[in-house]
Formats: structure tokens, sequence, C-alpha cells
């Protein structure tokens, strides 16, 4: 028998970005194995070398069909491809002339993150065919990115991992890559951190993979509250004047309107470790001793994960991170970090420069050379900051999409949402408001959606429409983020079944439709444009060898010209520096939890909030270490290796009568949940942990038995528009 092997690459949306051999046999993947290109760090894990059992697995979706039950119940009836698209196309038509183009709403995510077959594709063709109701915000980023602009008027505010070697502390700060892996190479870079003698420090509600394999120290603290923690850590740099005051004259603004607040002059309250420690949970002479030895151990980086930012006032959190990263003078430094968003999007173009922005070039598709008819000459929306959110007022939030389809133009929406548009996404589990969402899309007119498998969300399609794996197509991949290499995926095998891309899809649609240029080139010409765009020589050995790195003599760190040449390279703020007040947010003036200089504010549902009484427990929802959001939840092995389970310490579970292993109701106001719990010490009392993804199953009382976190988080945002995913008060009682 013969076996083929096909250089490819990981397209998931999981923090990675790693190479892969695919093994063929009679047009069946038989095994995917770790591809091995000379650099220990990019070692995949399972969510890749265990794909074909997606790829493969007897429940995929083989041809279009259509709802024949209620909407929800999940029946379909077999059609045709043509039947599909035309039923589609007529009624996006109708909808579009009766309602108007804003009442077709796109509520395509992230399946994959390659760059041609990408979420891109859903809006293209959407602008093109009249224009979409849109959303802003999103689910993982929304707060670093709201600070990173305030501060930094950038979001690429992350250094090459490679740098983490010169570090001589880092804090690992709501981040957890051992599992959660925000960027492949990460992992291996800490552990050769460690192993140098690296102090290493993990501030964590959970006792995670990564503190207990890689931290010298870990540090519960109650969800929401990191804030208060920073600025404690602040209060002590200043109170031994160990501040770096020369960089913050020369390169920050707003520094002693900062410093007033963290010493009480402004408000009468100075920001001690002990007025922390009431807050947080975290003792104030561990708050101190962390100052003290970061302020000492230049340089320094913190690791800004996303989960503290993804709170009711989680850009304070980000904000907070990139001003003790300026106090400290760690910014643009080799071993230090600018820590706010933390994010860097690997392979840059080739006309980079030191002072350009190329953040939002992480997909094929630019979207700024298709604009959405809705948006244009709108005035911006309520929650916009100028040059920072810059958003219309015909946009949703993340959060409140449901809420908009549900209520429309009475609940103060711009538009009536009559048909929405899922392609790549599976929004009832990974949308706040599960039980909200039911009643939405069954509220629709019509519903469209891409997908492999028959998903909690697919069920309440009109249309279903059966796509590829990434497995089924070629497609490029950049680094996830900072390592700047770029791979090829192959295609492994032909399409199964009756399934086709989502270009393809598109494609057929936009012809119906009547509409030319949607799709111009060939899937090869398309790559072959992304690979001369990103600086990559010869196409042909890309595609044969599947990688190519963009080599550089030194670890990139971002800000390095903007301190060493100040006046050549300023920030991309008004001011031209690092703009620790904000005159943007002082000027937006709307929404007094969003000060113009970073602050702990107060969120809701936190462990000071009135309903902690009836829901004394804090929830947080973390990434599942064996799955990619809601994908794989269908695996039989994701499962038996570690089932869904509600964590809860033993304290907490002693009180409620409540033992490892037994069935729960997890509850608040927006609903109940049923799962397993695990008892365990590696969660701080107080707070329990869900794991994110699991597919909602309501029952006829209307409890969830599949254990879907999102029913219990509350569907509004932070003032910046964050997910609050971290930010919910529950209740836990034996099934």
């Amino acid at each position: 028998m013969v076996t083929r092997v096909v250089p490819s690459v990981c397209c998931h949306d999981c923090g990675g970005s790693c190479p892969l051999n695919i093994y063929v046999e009679n047009e069946r993947i038989v095994k995917i194995e770790a591809r091995d290109l000379g650099i220990p760090a990019l070692r995949p894990c399972a969510r890749g070398l265990l794909y074909h059992y997606r790829v493969h697995h007897p429940d995929r979706l083989q041809y279009p069909m259509k709802r024949a039950g209620e909407r929800g119940e999940g029946k379909f009836v077999r059609i045709s491809w043509d039947e599909a698209l035309s039923e589609i196309a007529a009624q996006l038509t109708r909808i579009r002339d009766i309602y108007g183009p804003a009442a077709i709403f796109n509520q395509t995510m992230s399946g994959s993150l390659a760059q041609l077959h990408s979420l891109t594709l859903t809006p293209r063709f959407l602008n093109m065919a009249g224009g979409h109701g849109q959303r802003w915000g999103g689910a993982s980023f929304q707060g670093g990115f709201f600070g990173s602009m305030a501060t930094y008027g950038r979001t690429d505010t992350g250094n090459d991992r490679a740098d983490l070697l010169n570090s001589r502390m880092i804090f690992l700060w709501g981040c957890n890559p051992a599992e959660s892996i925000f960027s492949t190479e990460t992992r291996w870079y800490l552990l050769q951190a460690k192993e140098r003698g690296t102090r290493i420090v993990c501030v964590d509600p959970r006792l995670t993979e990564t503190a207990s394999t890689l931290a010298s120290q870990w540090v519960p603290i109650r969800p929401g509250t990191d804030a208060a923690m920073l600025v404690a850590m602040a209060y002590v740099i200043l109170e031994h004047g160990l501040q770096d005051q020369a960089f913050l004259d020369k390169h920050t603004v707003g520094f002693d309107m900062f410093r007033d607040y963290v010493t009480g002059e402004e408000e009468g309250i100075a920001k001690t470790p002990e007025w922390a420690e009431k807050i947080t949970g975290v003792p104030a002479a561990t708050i101190r001793q962390l100052a003290l030895e970061y302020a000492t151990s230049k340089p320094a980086a913190i690791l800004a994960g996303w989960a503290p930012g993804r709170t009711s006032r989680g850009e304070q959190y980000h904000r907070l991170t990139a001003t003790l990263q300026a106090m400290t003078g760690n910014i643009g430094l080799r071993g230090g970090a600018a820590a706010g968003l933390d994010m860097n999007f690997g392979i840059l173009p080739v006309e980079t420069t030191a002072s350009k922005d190329y953040s939002l070039d992480i997909y094929g598709f630019i979207l700024s050379m298709l604009s959405n008819p809705v948006s244009q000459d709108k005035p911006l929306h309520e929650y916009a900051v100028e040059g920072i959110r810059d958003h219309t007022i015909d946009r949703v939030n993340f959060t409140k999409i449901w809420d908009a389809e549900l209520r429309g133009k009475v609940g103060g929406y711009y538009s009536d949402i009559k048909m929405t548009y899922i392609a790549g996404g599976n929004p009832i589990c990974q949308a706040p408001m599960s039980n909200q969402g039911a009643q939405a899309l069954k509220k629709l007119e019509f519903v469209v959606v891409h997908e492999m498998f028959l998903t909690p969300t697919a069920k309440f399609a009109d249309i279903l429409l059966p796509v590829c794996s990434w497995c089924e197509r070629n497609d490029i991949r950049f680094a996830w983020m900072f390592g700047h290499y770029a791979m090829y995926a192959n295609k492994a095998i032909e399409p199964l079944y009756e399934t086709k891309t989502d270009l393809q899809i598109f494609t057929e649609l936009a012809s119906k439709l009547g509409i030319h240029g949607y799709n111009d080139r060939t899937e090869d010409e398309w790559l072959q444009l992304f690979a001369a765009q990103h600086g990559i020589p010869d196409y042909e050995a890309f595609k044969a060898n599947s990688f190519h790195k963009q080599e550089s003599p030194e670890p990139w760190v971002t800000f390095q010209s903007q301190i060493k040449e100040p006046e050549r390279y300023p920030f991309p703020t008004p001011s031209g520096k690092i703009e620790i007040y904000c005159q943007r947010i002082a000027d937006f003036n709307r929404h007094e939890a969003l000060p113009p200089i970073p602050k702990y504010v107060e969120g809701w549902e936190g462990v000071n909030d009135a309903l902690a009484e009836q829901y004394p427990l804090q929830l947080i929802t973390t990434h599942p270490p064996k799955s990619v959001h809601s994908q794989y939840q269908n695996i039989p092995w994701v499962r038996d290796i570690e089932p869904h389970a509600v964590w809860i310490n033993p304290l907490d579970a002693k009180a409620r009568n409540i033992r490892n292993g037994d069935r729960v109701k997890v509850f608040n106001d927006r609903g109940i949940i049923s799962l397993a719990v695990k008892v365990t010490s590696r969660i701080m009392p107080g707070v329990v942990c869900i794991y994110e993804g699991a597919w909602y199953a309501p029952d006829a009382s209307g409890v969830d038995q599949g254990g879907c976190a999102n029913v219990l988080i509350k569907g509004d945002h932070s003032p910046g528009g964050a997910l609050c995913s971290n930010s919910a008060l529950v209740q836990i009682e034996k099934a």
C-alpha cells in the first residue's frame, strides 16, 4: 500500500501554528505526526496530531440539507447544492429588498485562521451583495485591543518569544501557554528561561499546568481584581523610589496624574498592598515582595494573558500592565515587554517600517478594499472612542447580538435583524447567554450555517451546508503570533462526500446573485499573491517545503525604535508618546468606568456585588486543554482524557456536601447547567472554573445537560467592548 506524506500546518484558532506531516493511504488520513523543521520550539499538541479523527468522523455532514422540523430540533432532509444555493440567494434577496441590507447579520467566527479560507470570506460576500449587519468587539482580546490602542496607538505590542531568554524575571499574568499555547514557541522559550534561572511568576486563580511546571511562584487572585494588584505594585515601586523617572519623563505623558491616584493624592486613599489585599485576596506581603523583585530585576517582562481582560473592567488590567512596564523602563528593551495586548501577528509584510501597525493583516482578503455599504457615512456608536475603537451606530457588540436579534429597533439597535449567516462558528456555545441565543435564532426568518457537524448552532439552520476540513484544501498559515514564519497547508485528500470549501460556496452564491469579481483568482493565484505580499521569494519551493522563515539577526523587540529614536519614530498616539493619561478617553467622557488614567475600577458580579449573597461563587471559563473552543467536543477521546467538570475548592465543596465526581447544578438568574464536579485544591476558594466550548444541550425543563458555561455568562461588555466571560457569579448544588 502506497503511503503519501503531505507536509502541512495546523489551522486551528488555538494559539498555535504548528508544522505537521499528514500520512495518507487510499485517500484516507491514517495518522498525523510532528514535522521536524530543525526548530525545537515548533512542536504540535494533540489538537493537531489527532485532527484526522474529525476529518473521518462518522458524523461528518455529507450533503446540503434543508430544515424539516422546528428550528432547533435538528431535523433535516437532503437537497442538492443547486437547491440549497438557490434558496439562500432567494432569501437573501428577499430580506435585503424588504428590510434593507442591515437586516442580514454576519455571525461568522474563527473556525479557521488560515489566510485564504478564513472568516473574511463571509463579509466580503455580504458586502458585495449590498451590505450587512456586523459586530464590533469579539470573544478573545477586546480589552487588550482597547488598552493597547489607548496607551500605544498600536495593538502589536509583543516581542518575539525568543527574547524571553534575555529576561531576568517573567510574570505570566492570567497566561497559561502550557495548555492554551499562546504562540507555539512560548512554552519552549519559557522552559529554556527557567533552566537558565529566570524567575517566573504565575498570577492566576487556578494552579494551571503552566504554573505547576514552569513557575517559581503561584499567586492565586480573585477574578476581576488584577488591576488592584498592579496598582498596589506601583505604590510599592513609588514608595521605594524604584521607578525609572528618566524613562517616564522622556517617553510618557500623564504619569504625574497616575502617581497622584496611586499615592492617594487624588482620592485620599493610598493604594497600598493592604488596600489591595482586601480586594484581591493576595497577601500584602506577597504584593510587596513581588513589586520589589520586579522593580529590581531589570530586564523584566509581563506576559499579559487575555483572561483578566475578559472581565467587566478588563481594559484597565491591560493598561496597567503597560504602565508598570513603563514605570520600570522595560519597554523597547531586550528581555522586557510592552505588555498591554502582548500580541504580534508574526511574519510581516515586505514594506514593514518601525512605526507601522500591521496588526490587522492577519487574514487574506483585505476588507478595507471592500467596505460595508451599511456602515458608510454613519455616525460613531456611543461606545466608540475615536482613534481607539472606531465603530459606527449600525454595529452590535459581540455580547449583545442575541439581544439585538430579539429586540431590534425597539431595543435601541440600528436594525431589525431577520437573517443571520454563520460560516465557521458555533455561537450558541461560544457567545454569552446561550438560552437567549436559542430564542433569538428561533425568531429569525432565515438562518444559514456552514459546518462539518450537526453542532448545537447548526440545529437552528434553515439551510445547512457541509464544508471541507483544512486537510481538504490548500492554504497558507502565518505564525499565530511572534514567530516570523509561514507554512503552506498542502491539501492532503480530496474533499469528502459532497463537501465544498467556504470559498467555493460563496463563489457559486455570488454567481447566482449576479455579483462579479467576488473570486477573480484561482486558489493558487490567491495564495501566490499572499506569499508575494509577505516576501516569500520562491512560491513553488514554499509549497514543496511548506515552510518559510523571515530571518532576523536578533529577536524582534516591539517599540525598540521608538525608545532609541523617539524623534524619528514617535508612538502613533496624538502625543507621540506612551499615554498613561489618554486625552482621547477623557474627551469621550461618557462612561465613569473608563477613566483617562488606568485605575482599579470595581466591576459587576465580583465578590462585593450584592448578588454574591445569592450566588457566592465567582465563575471563570477557561480554554480546554485538548479541544479548540467547541471543536472536538464530539470526539470520544477528548471526553475520556478529561471529562467535562466544574472545578471547585475542597472548602467550598465541603460547605455544600459535594464530593468529587458528583453530578451538580451550576446556576444563576441566566440559567442552569448540569455537569460533574472536580474537587481540587488547584483552584482558590470562592472561585469555580468551567471549560468553555461544551455543547449546549437543554432538556425538557431547560436545564443544559451539556454543561455549556456560556449559559451563565452575562450578555454585556466592558466599557472598552470586552466579552466578560470571567465576570459571573453562580451557586452550585447537588443535582
